[in-house]
């Protein structure tokens, strides 16, 4: 039975191919250099069948096991970096400006390259590994124009998994659950319309800047006093506009922010009543409002049986006791989520000890984590294909 240690081998190699990426961030679909360093390195493993330029940028290479004829598994990874202005002092920081790798998609896209480079070589399975490297994952909608653009059907995948590193978990653990595991994701914008004027003579105007402020307080109602207590529904407002002018009075506020979810139908209630809500009260006051709501990333949903092969791989790595397959869903959001409505599979969490939280521009990947995640590739390939 493979072990951790048979994996710590290649650790060095893939360090640099990590940091080397982390030096070079690049953004939703403008991956050009990273795609192009993944498609070298998966060439010059030996494998023949490589597709690029799927959505825009994205790979899927194909490796064929030598136990014969079998499904097709996808294992994804992401490539793309965040907008974020990178202050970890690591000697491999960012070189470029405003650019970083603060979610750790680095790191995984050099275990996913780790995990193709042993395959490659080992072959010990049966059917097919088709290896998925995604652009625009921050966002952008890349793992649904991927699966738009037909990556199940065209190489004929019959499961997909994901893995997220995770920091605040040990390294060397992992973290998984049956069903939820992450929130959909909805963007609004909501404009207060009222009428401007003189900030000396406020009398003389309906005050836009007083009624968003109402509306804001009015919001959390939704999650407080409307909600389920049992059902998570987070609403946050982000982001706030009003006049250019400290002496002027505005004609409207833009209000901003995201709602997520892990019930769909919350998703109908909140896009309901944030109108509702915010129109009784910029009525009440004499002023309108309009609505923009946006649907983003569904409910990132873990499929039963592929929950249990997942939970089955890591503990095969690393021992059923560093594996949590209950851990409590998350109200962040994954595009990978897309990818899961297409295709039965399962997305697991992977150990980052205790480093910045993800986003934060302090973040690093802990290279310790690498052998584990390719590790894990490697031993969910092995047991879902077994020849």
């Amino acid at each position: 039975m493979l072990n951790v240690e048979d994996f710590r081998k290649l650790q060095g190699e893939v360090t640099e191919w990590r940091r080397y990426l982390h030096q070079n961030p690049e953004l939703d679909y403008r991956v050009h250099n990273t795609a192009r360093f993944v498609t070298e390195k998966l060439a010059s493993f030996g494998i023949n069948h490589i597709e690029t330029g799927i959505a825009e940028t994205g790979i899927v290479a194909l490796i064929q096991g030598e136990g014969g004829d079998g499904p097709t598994i996808g294992l994804r990874a992401d490539m793309d970096a965040l907008p974020i202005v990178e202050a970890s002092n690591k000697p491999w920081s960012s070189k470029m400006p405003g650019k970083m790798h603060a979610c750790g998609h680095d790191g995984h896209t050099a275990m996913l390259l780790g995990a193709a480079k042993y395959l490659a070589t080992t072959r010990n399975f049966k059917g097919t590994v088709a290896l998925i490297f995604q652009p625009a994952e921050e966002g952008a909608l890349g793992g649904l124009r991927m699966v738009q653009e037909g990556i199940m059907d065209r190489f004929s995948v019959s499961q997909v998994f994901g893995m997220h590193n995770e920091p605040g978990i040990e390294v060397g653990e992992f973290a998984i659950c049956d069903g939820p595991i992450l929130a959909a994701l909805d963007e609004f914008d909501l404009v207060v319309k009222g009428k401007g004027g003189h900030a000396a003579a406020p009398h003389e105007t309906i005050d836009p800047v007083v009624i968003a402020a109402q509306v804001i307080v009015g919001l959390q109602t939704l999650v407080s006093r409307s909600t389920d207590p049992l059902e998570a529904l987070v609403l946050s407002v982000t982001m706030l506009k009003g006049a250019e002018a400290f002496n002027i009075i505005p004609d409207q506020v833009e209000i901003a922010g995201t709602v997520r979810t892990l019930v769909p139908s919350l998703r109908d209630f909140a896009e309901r009543q944030i109108l509702a809500c915010a129109q009784g009260i910029a009525r009440g006051y004499g002023a309108d409002v309009e609505l923009r709501y946006r649907r983003h990333d569904p409910v990132t949903f873990n499929h039963t049986a592929e929950t249990n092969l997942a939970i089955k791989a890591a503990g095969s790595l690393v021992g059923t006791g560093s594996v949590n397959d209950r851990v409590k869903p998350q109200m962040g959001s994954e595009d990978f989520a897309y990818m899961l409505e297409a295709r039965p599979g399962a997305f697991i969490f992977l150990g980052n000890g205790a480093t910045a939280s993800l986003h934060n521009p302090a973040y690093d990947f802990n290279d310790e984590a690498l052998p584990y995640g390719i590790g894990y590739w490697v031993h969910l390939v092995e047991s879902v294909l077994a020849p």
